[in-house]
């Protein structure tokens, strides 16, 4: 089936986004990814072609662009190469830090912080998961504590993605001074930035999507204005649910993308590599296996695309995102798999784009609330309406 969601000015983007790839990112990617970092001169190159942070209003320094389908194609762009990193790294600042700022933030955190995201000399991180409090927020220790009219901030945080290379972090705190589980309104979000007690630990050594940094991150008694709390204080957690569809379509967005890029990377493989005196298009099972990953591939992107079309509307809720999200992650983990398969022994070698999409896949059921967290949203949906 054609594929309709995309225009010709998304199509322009594209060659835009691909031109950026090929000049920035291509010849340095694989010396990124051995050193787990990305340099802040590509998030400045980033800004300048105009690829962050493109729903920041133009008076902020941004494109005021609302429409995702944009996110769809420098995702597409960047997995096609191989360089999730980038997509991803983009997507933490783009997808789990910008829209609370944009939804929920004044005029004056606005103006402080968005003009440094859109031109890339500002690198943010999104810090909710905790050691002992993944999807479960409810149970973080982080805690933010009054200070005349300033908070201070002690805490730990991990698995934060930008977590070494970022100037700041969107942090979720417990603001009631409880201890233990909280109710809905004990906490609060806050745009900390990095300055005395805000420190990150070693650089956790992940096994896919290298060049984007991860770590934990430490604060101790950190001052933070009470001017970079964000909203109410405590709808922190009102906040998150709100935000939930945009941050699990992202994730479904990179997952689709992967799904497809695998699929055709395996179709490559097999129409150039020979065995026994044929190509491998020439062998049923390879052909099967190849019909199976299209069509898959095929479903998911449509899939994808339909939730796309609904978040533009501002019909995507939390269940529908979490639905598209499980489906689309599942998918680009078993795609990436059976592409791999495709690919015999040079698909374990980590210079072949396979073996990198099959690691940066098995990233996707997990970042963002696993499959588990997915179903059970799902199912307890389903009963809630029973």
């Amino acid at each position: 089936m054609k594929r309709t969601l995309l225009e010709e000015d998304h199509e322009q983007f594209r060659e835009l986004a691909a031109e950026f790839n090929s000049r920035e990112i291509a010849p340095h990617y694989a010396a990124w990814d051995a050193a787990h970092m990305m340099p802040r001169s590509m998030w400045r190159a980033a800004g300048e072609a105009g690829l962050l942070g493109l729903a920041i209003p133009e008076e902020f320094g941004g494109m005021g662009i609302d429409d995702y389908r944009y996110r769809v194609v420098l995702d597409e762009e960047f997995v096609r190469c191989g360089h999730l990193g980038v997509a991803l790294a983009f997507h933490l600042q783009d997808d789990l830090v910008l829209p609370y700022l944009l939804a929920y933030g004044s005029t004056d955190l606005k103006s402080r912080w968005l003009p440094g995201m859109a031109e890339g000399s500002t690198v943010t991180s999104c810090a909710l998961t905790e050691p002992g409090a993944g999807s479960d927020l409810r149970g973080i220790r982080t805690k933010a504590v009054r200070d005349g009219d300033d908070w201070l901030l002690t805490g730990q945080k991990t698995f934060i993605g930008n977590g070494v290379s970022g100037d700041a972090a969107l942090v979720l705190a417990r603001t009631d001074g409880g201890t233990g589980r909280g109710s809905q309104d004990s906490y609060s979000l806050f745009m900390v930035s990095r300055t005395e007690g805000y420190s990150c630990g070693n650089q956790l050594d992940k096994m896919g999507v290298r060049a984007s940094d991860t770590a934990e991150l430490f604060f101790d008694a950190v001052r933070v204005p009470g001017a970079d709390l964000i909203g109410e204080l405590g709808a922190g957690l009102r906040y998150v649910k709100e935000q939930l569809p945009q941050a699990r379509l992202a994730i479904a967005v990179a997952a689709s993308a992967v799904a497809r890029a695998s699929y055709e990377q395996a179709l490559q493989y097999a129409t150039d590599r020979h065995a026994f005196g044929d190509n491998l298009l020439q062998f049923q099972n390879t052909r099967f296996e190849l019909a199976d990953m299209l069509t898959a591939a095929a479903v998911t992107e449509l899939y994808v695309d339909r939730a796309v079309e609904s978040f533009n509307a501002g019909e995507l809720d939390d269940i529908d995102a979490a639905q598209v999200k499980l489906w689309a992650s599942e998918r680009a983990k078993e795609i990436s798999d059976r592409a791999l398969q495709v690919h015999g022994g040079y698909g374990y070698i980590l210079e072949y784009p396979i073996a990198q999409a099959f690691l940066a896949a098995r990233l996707l059921t997990i970042f963002g609330g696993t499959s588990e967290i997915m179903r059970e949203s799902i199912g307890r949906s389903l009963a809630a309406g029973a």
